[in-house]
């Protein structure tokens, strides 16, 4: 394992992070207590428990959700893309690197970015809502794994874009409308049995309950389940990326 190769990556990556800090930390924190004033404010108002839970409180998890799993894929995805753009991919794919060290990199700049900035929003929940975690460690565990699954996911579609625009689209219309109908500010439970039946199919379903149980012991679906799937996904990313690096898809113009 090329340890110093891996370091270089993310020490790297981390630096572009740290350079625009104000725009990669300060706009998902704005836009996350805008939420809460809309939702936890106006409609929390009219809706006072979730299964017993207070709505403001409820909402926490999925707003951390929400912006966890769009900051790992776009955090993924430009990081990988822009040395294609550039032409000094090549440059990484002829250095003595597997492909593991060299997504372990790349990814695990991207969680990190992702997790810091979901523990600053999980911060400043605490200024809006009476909030309590009754399983901490879970609570990380949930989030480290999803960070990295969805920074998977990114690093995928950074090597899939052709132009900017395609690393937009699947964060612009698919992630965040299934985030959205996952179960993010509302239980799934609340739904006519035909839709809680549809609602299963999507993955951030199993991401937002278990997450969610780790606050507050309630869930929409097993635990053991959540995790299951979680690890299920992760396994696909990284089934996807080692036949991406083997068959060199996409790797070079």
């Amino acid at each position: 394992m090329n340890l110093a190769a891996i370091r270089a990556i993310y020490a790297f990556e981390m630096q572009r992070f740290f350079r625009t800090l104000a725009q990669s930390v300060v706009s998902p924190v704005l836009s996350t207590s805008l939420y809460f004033v809309v939702f936890g404010a106006a409609i929390g108002s009219r809706i006072e428990t979730v299964e017993g839970i207070p709505y403001g409180a409820f909402i926490v998890p999925g707003l951390i959700m929400l912006t966890v799993l769009t900051q790992a894929t776009s955090n993924a995805s430009f990081g990988i893309y822009f040395p294609k753009f550039i032409g000094t991919i090549d440059e990484i794919l002829s250095a003595p690197l597997s492909f593991i060290e060299i997504t372990i990199g790349y990814v695990g700049a991207a969680a990190t970015k992702a997790l810091f900035i979901g523990l600053i929003i999980l911060a400043t929940a605490f200024f809006f809502v009476d909030l309590t975690i009754l399983h901490p460690v879970w609570m990380l565990v949930f989030l480290i794994l999803t960070c990295v699954s969805f920074a998977l996911l990114g690093f995928i579609i950074g090597i899939w874009a052709d132009n900017f625009e395609k690393l937009q689209l699947v964060p612009l219309l698919v992630i965040t409308p299934l985030v959205f109908l996952g179960g993010s500010f509302y239980s799934i439970s609340m739904l006519p049995p035909a839709w809680q039946t549809v609602t299963l199919f999507n993955p951030v379903v199993y991401l937002v309950s278990g997450f969610r149980w780790s606050f507050f012991g309630e869930a929409d679906v097993a635990i053991g389940l959540s995790v299951a799937m979680i690890l299920i996904f992760l396994a696909l990313c990284l089934g996807t990326i080692w036949w991406i690096f083997r068959t060199g898809w996409k790797l070079r113009k």
